[in-house]
């Protein structure tokens, strides 16, 4: 949420700095993925949209089409502003689901029009604060009692459940002046907004009641509004008195904060909304989308499986720092990116038109709003046949997790594939890009370009162009200027073809070779080239892009049998290529069976150290203790693959570790319990900085 005065705010101390993060977890539950639930799971943000049209929307477009969510705007009853600027429905009056977008009985429908469709619905949930102390109006749309001083009969508030100067805020106009400092942007009014005491029960109490009305309509998760404004402990408390604890869960932290600010702190609760993705797409396609060969983590982006990715939102697409629909065929193309690429769980922007930042969707003269007619005021992105297709693109390649056979013309025009199941060309440049032979590594047969034709699956008809794949897993394709072709395997014309270029009779064909580097120099990311076509015939831009794994870098790709040679080399943002020291690399990869090379940057005198914990912790019958962190040698937070550490010197438990070298790493002790549940050790996370020789680590359980 953000109001008029905060998106001037946020340009200035904005939330465009990254900064290293502290990620605390908080809960008992495992650290699953909470940003992509169900099978299909792009969402449509119908932003303002109301009740009775969504519901026509998941019956005729959004269940169709493959969406597997649709957000909301919040449903509570809200402050009824002059003018009806769209913010006022993040002033909440109470929290009676009735207001602007329609009534209860309307948002219940709803919500049933959509699970009927497949269609999941989360809500945009506004629980931060109420409305704002600096408005005048005490009018709310669904006649909610409040009086605008800390008041609010119907929602059960009084001045007691909120934060004030001196005991609270230490700003005496109760505003937040430093958005670095933890106490204020906890405790202080965000932009007049009346601040709730989340720390307290009561107040916990009421908001999760009021969550726990939703999910018992049907609602499946919640985007949280201003989640940045209220401590982990107090959002996890919200979240543990929920009646479903497997709600979608994303969090609006914007970055630029520190420690315990930062979208990391807040992953131990659930997802977070990614901002980082939306700014650096807007730099990208407004410059040379070449570089996003390595989009992903080494970019400053948060983990795939906590991150709800998009190119704009409601915020972002007023206050410049995205593209918007505004933008046009830019705009498309990025939406079209981000569901063909590998990070996150899509969210796809339905914007109304607006010409100033405060504008009012379409509604009555009273602010209610009016039914939606696509292209009277509503943009309907969602519906845009290049961006409603590439939904079942999507849907189609989500269990490939990996990106192949990537190809640009180093400026504004790149293709890659999504496994053997998907295959996409943009083309953001001004003019067309020549018909060339591209690799797709789909199987062969005739496909739906599902950019400008519509697939039948019960014909295996396409209303628009096609495209051939031949034996090889090859096709010929050319681009127009701002133009996109995918292809994917749930779209294939005529049935399924007999022979596919990822298996073949010849068992020269090629393995799965996966590669890990370590001793390879810090700051930009790492690729793999050699000798042959797969690693790109020494061509660096070919190479193939590694991920970071703590001081690692690994990759897998598939080969074929036989003798080759290969190096390492370092590539900047801009293309300069640094490339390892000394004499290739050489390997043989098995005519069957998959391979592994492991190896050290030659030069490389980099050693990772033993680091052995000793943890002084009491436990009660059945209990064990554990150590688990940030890389993957201590389990990547997860603690089903946490460490055991050994009671043989109880009250000290021990374990020995080998962790990558030259590393700060962040890591908790857990006890678990013998019905597999999990306790975690109070406090901030622990950190060690380990060097390259063998280390010893004494702690008490806090």
């Amino acid at each position: 949420m953000r109001t008029p005065r905060l998106l001037r705010t946020l340009a200035i101390v904005g939330g465009l700095v990254l900064a290293a993060a502290l990620a605390v977890p908080l809960l008992n539950s495992d650290r699953k993925a909470e940003a992509a639930v169900g099978d299909n799971d792009v969402i449509a943000n119908l932003w303002l949209w109301p009740w009775n049209s969504i519901a026509s929307e998941c019956t005729n477009v959004l269940g169709p089409a493959g969406f597997g969510a649709v957000q909301v705007a919040p449903p509570e009853d809200s402050i009824s502003v002059a003018g009806h600027p769209w913010w006022d429905i993040y002033q909440p009056a109470s929290y009676q689901i009735n207001g602007r977008m329609g009534t209860r009985a309307q948002f219940q429908n709803m919500v049933n029009a959509c699970h009927a469709a497949g269609v999941k619905v989360y809500v945009d949930a506004v629980i931060n604060h109420m409305t704002g102390a600096n408005q005048s109006s005490t009018t709310a749309y669904g006649g909610s009692s409040f009086t605008n001083n800390y008041s609010y009969a119907t929602a059960g508030y009084s001045s007691s459940d909120f934060h004030f100067y001196p005991a609270n805020c230490p700003q005496s106009d109760n505003q937040i002046h430093d958005w670095n400092n933890q106490t204020e942007v906890w405790n202080c009014q965000l932009v007049g907004l009346s601040d709730l005491k989340t720390e307290t029960d009561y107040v916990r109490t009421k908001i999760a009641g009021y969550l726990n009305d939703l999910i018992g309509i049907g609602v499946d998760g919640f985007r949280v509004d201003a989640a940045k404004h209220m401590s982990q402990a107090d959002l996890a408390a919200i979240k543990g008195k929920l009646t479903n604890q497997s709600v979608y869960w994303a969090q609006e932290v914007i970055p630029g904060s520190p420690g315990n600010l930062a979208p990391a702190a807040y992953e131990g609760v659930g997802g977070v909304l990614e901002f980082t993705y939306a700014y650096s797409l807007k730099s990208q396609f407004q410059g040379s989308i070449a570089n996003l060969q390595t989009f992903g983590p080494s970019w400053g982006l948060r983990p795939s499986d906590k991150s709800t990715v998009f190119v704009s939102n409601h915020d972002t697409e007023r206050n410049g720092q995205t593209l918007s629909y505004k933008d046009g065929s830019t705009d498309t193309l990025a939406n079209v990116f981000m569901l063909a690429w590998n990070h996150g769980t899509p969210n796809v922007m339905s914007s109304f038109t607006f010409s100033n930042n405060d504008a009012s969707p379409p509604a009555d003269a009273n602010g209610y709003v009016t039914a939606v007619t696509c292209g009277s005021g509503w943009q309907c992105q969602h519906r845009q046949r290049a961006v409603k297709n590439m939904v079942g693109f999507h849907n189609a390649t989500r269990s490939s997790t990996t990106v192949g056979n990537w190809w640009s013309d180093g400026s504004n025009a790149i293709a890659f594939s999504r496994g053997s199941t998907g295959w996409v060309a943009i083309n953001n440049g001004s003019g067309t890009v020549a018909a060339r032979t591209f690799t797709t590594g789909l199987p062969a047969g005739v496909y739906c370009d599902v950019i400008h034709g519509d697939y039948n699956a019960t014909a295996q008809t396409c209303s628009g162009p096609t495209v051939t794949v031949n034996g090889s897993g090859q096709a010929t394709v050319g681009v127009a200027a701002k133009d996109a072709v995918a292809l994917h395997a749930d779209a294939r014309v005529g049935g399924t073809p007999t022979t596919s270029p990822s298996v073949s009779t010849s068992p020269s064909t090629g393995q799965g070779v996966s590669f890990t580097v370590t001793g390879a120099p810090t700051g930009d990311p790492i690729y793999l080239v050699g000798s042959v076509a797969a690693l790109g015939s020494w061509n660096t831009a070919n190479a193939i892009p590694m991920t970071a794994n703590g001081s690692a870098w690994t990759t897998t790709v598939t080969l074929p049998a036989g003798a080759l040679e290969y190096k390492f080399i370092q590539k900047t943002a801009s293309g300069t290529v640094t490339w390892e020291p000394g004499s290739n690399h050489t390997y043989t990869v098995p005519a069957s069976g998959s391979g592994t090379v492991a190896t050290t940057w030659n030069g490389s005198t980099t050693t990772n150290p033993a680091v052995t914990f000793n943890a002084t912790v009491t436990t009660t019958w059945g209990q064990n203790v554990f150590v688990v962190g940030s890389v993957p040698a201590l389990g990547s937070w997860n603690t089903a693959n946490a460490i055991a550490l050994s009671s043989a010197n109880y009250p000290v438990w021990s374990g020995t570790v080998t962790l990558p070298a030259n590393t700060t790493v962040e890591y908790k002790f857990i006890k678990k319990n013998s019905d597999g549940s999990v306790t975690w050790e109070s406090g901030a996370n622990r950190t060690l900085a380990t060097g390259t020789a063998n280390q010893t680590v004494n702690a008490t359980w806090k």
